[in-house]
């Protein structure tokens, strides 16, 4: 498996910098890693470049209608669990709700830790006792854990979940989605009474904030699971060995965009050279947006 400092030394020698056998000094391998993790904060900016996308489920408390999403945001879970190797054991939750690309802490939780797959536990609140794989093997003791999100940039799309009727009686077969409308200001602006009261959310707008994302939610719900979707975040590496953990064609395009990058620094001033880098850089970021591109939306009346 690549790391940073494997995709740092072969863009180096890429544009000349290095010998074959050769390894980066200290200074280089750092200007360049710097610069890897900078590359990477521009591509979460690039809707196309994004491969995952992240599901932030969370219960709407009646009588709220604004929530924070992001490290310290209200947005995500607390459970009591431990960790053994790179399985996290839930035993009970507390407040929220456990699901794929949550970020954990608390205790001596390494940081960093992420949720990546089920195991036995299902997530939600109901189904989440059981185990789950993370990404950073480590050994924790039983202890409180928050789970949170990352800081969206923007949300996709939306639903709510209704598990109970008017009534207050479970609905059949696991409750009915309803979709929310994803609003911007203007159109948020314009709802004349945004405290009304209703039996779930039907439109939310997003602002993303500094810090925390804030969501609004609209009208005042009394009940509902909101389900968010949002494009993942290219996360910023801590060191220069850590694993880099993504789909095929990646760790090529990473080599040859940092490459690109790197040539003013070195002060490189071949034509030939500097053409068939950006040439190299340009078809794998191609290559990736093709593969990353976004189905046709469909027509749901066809389906009448």
């Amino acid at each position: 498996m690549a790391r940073p400092i494997d995709i740092i030394s072969r863009a180096l020698k890429d544009i000349g910098a290095l010998e074959a056998g050769e390894v980066p000094t200290a200074d280089a391998a750092q200007d360049a890693f710097d610069m890897l993790n900078d590359m990477l904060d521009q591509w979460s900016n690039e809707s196309m470049m994004i491969y995952n996308y992240t599901e932030i489920i969370f219960p709407v408390v009646q009588g709220q209608t604004q929530y924070t999403i992001g490290p310290t945001g209200d947005v995500g879970s607390t459970f009591t669990g431990s960790i053994s190797g790179d399985i996290l054991t839930i035993t009970e939750v507390t407040s929220g709700s456990v699901t794929l690309n949550q970020y954990i802490d608390g205790g001596a939780v390494a940081a960093g830790t992420q949720i990546i797959s089920f195991l036995t536990g299902a997530g939600g609140v109901i189904n989440a006792p059981g185990t789950y794989k993370i990404n950073v093997p480590q050994t924790v003791a039983s202890t409180t854990i928050n789970g949170y999100f990352q800081k969206p940039l923007g949300i996709n799309s939306a639903f709510v979940r209704i598990n109970t009727n008017s009534n207050g009686m479970p609905v059949q077969n696991g409750g009915l989605d309803y979709p929310v409308a994803v609003i911007g200001l203007d159109e948020y602006e314009m709802i004349g009474l945004k405290t009304l009261n209703g039996p779930w959310p039907k439109a939310l707008y997003y602002n993303p904030g500094d810090v925390l994302g804030n969501l609004f939610v609209w009208p005042n719900p009394s009940q509902g699971e909101m389900h968010l979707f949002t494009d993942t975040i290219f996360t910023r590496y801590n060191t220069m060995y850590d694993d880099l953990a993504m789909p095929q064609g990646y760790t090529n395009a990473m080599r040859w965009c940092l490459a690109e990058r790197l040539m003013p620094m070195y002060g490189k001033s071949n034509a030939a050279q500097i053409q068939m880098i950006n040439a190299y850089a340009g078809q794998a970021k191609a290559n990736i947006k093709r593969t990353n591109m976004k189905p046709q939306v469909v027509d749901y009346r066809d389906w009448e």
